[in-house]
């Protein structure tokens, strides 16, 4: 596992702390290109620990707010008055608390040769994009923390990782059990807490049940009615509680890809929980041997070895995408840049072998590469433009996209 050392965090308490330098630097650059940069995640991703990382490597003057302090929140009664005469880099911490700052800050972000800038940390919601959107329209930048990725652990620390999920303190915990515990009070923290600051009225237990389910549809296709059918309510309503765990990142949402190629294509987007920690946590899944023994093993790898692919390959949302045909052709994981296109299938095997449905999928695709994604040790060729890619390997492989 890679360097952990214990620091003292905006709220006065010593935490592990894992250095994630790559996110450092990517804040660095938007904070000289953009006068206010957002730096939103899950709740307990990290998000203030990172911000800690990047006042640490500073030199420059840091006022930081935490907007769950009450004498933070009285020292913002007047924010124009507070915040206008700082320098240098000013942090606000849990911004979802005064969204009713963003209008001060489109004020403060326009004055001449910048004498600050703004640092906004907090865990997204429709409601919230939408007003620092509308205030801070071209002045704002927005970076979306996920949590630690295989890469910052270390590929030897695989199995821990895949099990107990990348938020940190559930890939600390000293045990596995302990691990589990974490993510429960988490889960239940977000349904009973989080949400509801965030103005969301519907009942926890609902929530609950709905992202239970999710967990079983974990790597398939959505399909609101048949959700809408098991819930007993519209189809209308299931894919606003997908939209809104979404947000929140907990879920993700793979879409499909489109190519005009005169077959008929599959439309609706694949669903994943967001984390593979806070997966095995609703399927009740403790222990390794457990998931090994469990029927959505398979599914499980599939979303873990994604999530890993795309933080190593440092895509956007809109740059991956699934692929599939009604007449079975398919593909797990689509990446587009530019003119760069790559495939990838994700296998739970240790003897990946290419099949029909890749061959199409390199050709129709007309994909620049294909690589078949396992949890073995070995890295081969397949054929022409496929490859075998051992997931701990694939830093070696795989660079960054530009």
């Amino acid at each position: 596992m890679k360097s952990v050392w214990l620091s003292l965090n905006f709220h006065g308490t010593f935490q592990a702390m894992i250095p994630r330098l790559t996110h450092v630097r990517a804040l660095r650059a938007l904070l000289r290109r953009f006068p206010v940069v957002a730096l939103i995640g899950a709740r307990q991703v990290g998000k203030t620990t990172l911000a800690h990382q990047l006042v640490a490597s500073r030199r420059t003057r840091t006022t930081v707010f935490d907007l769950e302090r009450r004498s933070d929140l009285a020292r913002l009664a007047s924010p124009e008055l507070a915040l206008g005469p700082l320098r240098g880099l000013v942090v606000l911490d849990e911004i979802q608390r005064r969204p009713d700052l963003f209008p001060t800050l489109r004020v403060l972000a326009d004055r001449p040769q910048r004498p600050a800038s703004f640092l906004v940390l907090g865990s997204a919601s429709p409601a919230l994009l939408r007003q620092s959107s509308e205030s801070l329209a071209g002045r704002i930048a927005y970076y979306e923390l996920p949590p630690l990725s295989l890469w910052e652990v270390g590929a030897t620390a695989l199995g821990r990782r895949w099990l107990r999920g990348g938020f940190p303190r559930a890939f600390l915990a000293a045990t596995d059990a302990a691990s589990l515990a974490w993510r429960e009070e988490f889960i239940r923290t977000f349904l009973e807490r989080d949400l509801p600051q965030l103005g969301v009225t519907i009942p926890a237990p609902m929530l609950r049940r709905f992202w239970g389910m999710l967990a079983h549809y974990h790597g398939q296709l959505w399909n609101s009615a048949e959700l809408g059918r098991a819930f007993g309510m519209a189809h209308t309503t299931t894919r606003r509680y997908l939209d809104l765990l979404t947000g929140g990142f907990v879920v993700r949402q793979l879409l499909p890809w489109h190519a005009n190629l005169g077959k008929r294509q599959v439309k609706a987007p694949k669903v994943y929980i967001a984390d593979s920690g806070l997966l095995h946590a609703l399927l009740g899944l403790e222990t390794q041997d457990a998931l090994e023994s469990h029927p959505a093993v398979g599914a499980s790898w599939e979303g873990f070895a994604l999530e890993a692919v795309t933080l190593l390959l440092r895509t956007r949302p809109e740059e991956c995408y699934f692929w599939a045909t009604h007449t079975g052709a398919e593909l797990d994981l689509l990446v587009r840049r530019g003119s760069v296109a790559l495939g990838f299938e994700f296998k739970r095997t240790d003897a990946p072998a290419l099949n029909k449905s890749m061959q199409i999928a390199l050709e129709d695709l007309r994909l620049d590469h294909l690589y078949v994604v396992h949890p073995a040790a070995a890295t081969f060729p397949l054929a022409p433009r496929v490859t075998a890619l051992a997931l701990t390997q694939a830093p070696a492989i795989l660079r960054p996209l530009r």
